[in-house]
């Protein structure tokens, strides 16, 4: 379906809203007057995904022709983005794999033999060897795994080297084998708008020392939106630091777009207007409604995790960072941009059950924090959807529940560090040092499945931005521990947790609803 994003206003026969509630469902009546926001539908993809890398490489923007960059005795890299996308996973074949494919076929007819592959982790947990191959294909795995193609390692210290330093000095160190190559190639899928560009060097092959400089609560609270490049100083961080690469390393970006062609059929009606289901999608509904709410959170939990995405394709550009990413931002916002008119008082959202750090993981407390005042409420160009003093209103149950093998320091994140202060600020300034140099996370890190010491500090930093902004966050269903914990309130339905924001926002506030998933961004006039 083609349906452009469009908003709309619910009348007295309007039906229930469904909100996704991490790994269940909440379905409850809005109050007459509430906007709705959906997202477009699935833009066309490419008729054939090949024939558009070949044309890409062959054709790329600011630079030569990949074939040309490419000679006998040459060392060649290739970085691909990791696990934390496309969410959910997408069918096979994977994006990455299609154009890595096609990078192989032209460098071993160039006659190059130095090529290694790099899954671009930064202080991301490493991918699995299922994962790897989920991405990348047997074919690829079996000719360079596990010798030639490797999880990044942030903690190797002779593994990694400087480049130089901004004007700022802000340290650009990468990955040495990155450094040392004749070529660099970046093979990257664009789920939103705040990836790609100069931050995937910047996060996927850097370490604590380099990513520090962007992730921290200061830039992330001047990060007007996370979505908005131009209006974010974490990506000014991240292009001053392109500057200094790019005059050391030649790196050829490939970037892919996708469609938001999000849930096979059994999942459809997540994605899908209240208003427009049959009584098929009903049926579908509410089985997995009942389902869900009886079944213990754990095996909802892997029944949401096995969902595998029909994304295609929609664009695919090569040659320098540039005019690669400018393109493959209009192809984004083809896809996700809806323009609105005017701010609400209160936002309510729905919280998926996936992010990009909790993929075959638990979403905790603090990740939950990091999907609704990070991404979701970043999900906006120009001004968020919500004025400056309202209310989120969110559904999710927000269990007191971790993955200790995933995130190891995410637990004592939540019960020492946010127990002492939820200021962002304070937190990176009192305790971040300690987790990041902590020596047995740094050996989970290098050793097991498990983020970096550092994570759960530049999570919860990704909301500093709507801590300053907002007047209030209400989670619908959340539990009291957790909640309160973060410094949030909680309500037992969204029609309580109406009546709760209007001890912030006034007797008769405006309300929208983000109908997501699928992800999609507002411009707001």
């Amino acid at each position: 379906m083609n349906r452009p994003g469009f908003t709309t206003v619910l009348q007295k026969s309007s039906p229930p809203m469904m909100f996704n509630a991490g790994d269940g469902f909440h379905y409850e009546k809005l109050p007459e007057g509430t906007r709705v926001i959906y997202p477009p539908g699935p833009v066309k993809p490419l008729e054939d995904p090949n024939v558009a890398i070949e044309k890409a490489l062959l054709e790329p923007m600011g630079m030569e022709p990949l074939h040309e960059l490419l000679h006998p005795g040459m060392k060649l890299t290739i970085v691909f983005d990791d696990v934390s996308c496309p969410l959910p996973p997408m069918r096979p074949p994977d994006n990455r794999q299609l154009v890595i494919e096609k990078v192989l076929e032209k460098a071993y007819a160039k006659g190059v033999e130095d090529i290694h592959l790099i899954a671009a982790l930064g202080l991301h947990r490493r991918m699995t060897e299922r994962e790897l191959r989920w991405a990348l294909g047997t074919r690829i795995m079996s000719s360079f795994y596990p010798d030639r193609l490797y999880n990044y390692d942030a903690e190797d210290e002779e593994g990694n080297t400087v480049i130089g330093h901004t004007e700022r000095g802000e340290e650009v160190r990468v990955s040495r084998r990155a450094a040392e190559s004749d070529l660099v190639v970046y093979v990257n899928i664009n789920l939103v708008t705040m990836n790609g560009g100069h931050k995937s060097v910047h996060t996927g092959i850097s370490p604590y020392s380099s990513i520090r400089h962007h992730h921290n609560a200061h830039t992330l609270q001047n990060t007007r939106s996370l979505m908005d490049p131009s209006n974010s100083a974490l990506h000014a961080s991240v292009d001053r630091m392109g500057e200094i690469l790019d005059r050391e390393l030649k790196v050829f970006h490939i970037e892919t777009t996708l469609n938001n062609a999000t849930f096979p059929s059994v999942f459809n009606f997540m994605a899908q207007p209240e208003h427009e289901w049959n009584a098929v999608t009903k049926a579908n509904f509410l089985a997995n409604h009942k389902a869900t709410s009886v079944m213990p959170r754990s095996v909802a939990r892997r029944i949401f995790q096995s969902i595998v995405a029909p994304h295609k394709m929609t664009s695919v550009q090569a040659g320098a960072t540039g005019p690669v990413h400018e393109e493959t931002m209009e192809h984004l916002h083809r896809q996700q941009l809806v323009h609105v008119e005017g701010q609400s008082d209160v936002l309510m959202l729905g919280v998926p059950y996936i992010g990009p750090y909790n993929v075959n993981s638990i979403m905790n407390p603090i990740l939950v924090h990091n999907m609704v005042l990070g991404y979701l409420f970043n999900l906006y160009r120009g001004k968020p959807l919500v004025r400056e003093g309202g209310v989120i209103i969110a559904t999710h149950p927000v269990p007191n529940e971790f993955d200790d093998t995933a995130h190891p320091s995410y637990r004592p994140f939540f019960e020492e560090v946010l127990a002492e202060t939820t200021d962002p600020h304070e937190a990176e300034r009192r305790f971040q040092d300690e987790y990041a140099e902590d020596p047995w996370y740094r050996t989970l890190y290098r050793n097991s499945y498990a983020y970096h010491g550092f994570h759960p500090f530049t999570t919860w930093q990704w909301g500093a931005h709507a801590m300053d902004h907002l007047g209030d966050v209400i989670f619908v269903g959340g539990d009291p521990y957790t909640t309160a914990r973060m410094g949030y309130k909680r309500a037992h339905t969204v029609a309580e947790a109406l009546e709760m924001a209007k001890d912030t926002v006034g007797p008769n506030p405006s309300s929208t609803y983000m109908h997501i998933p699928p992800l999609f961004m507002c411009e707001v006039t």
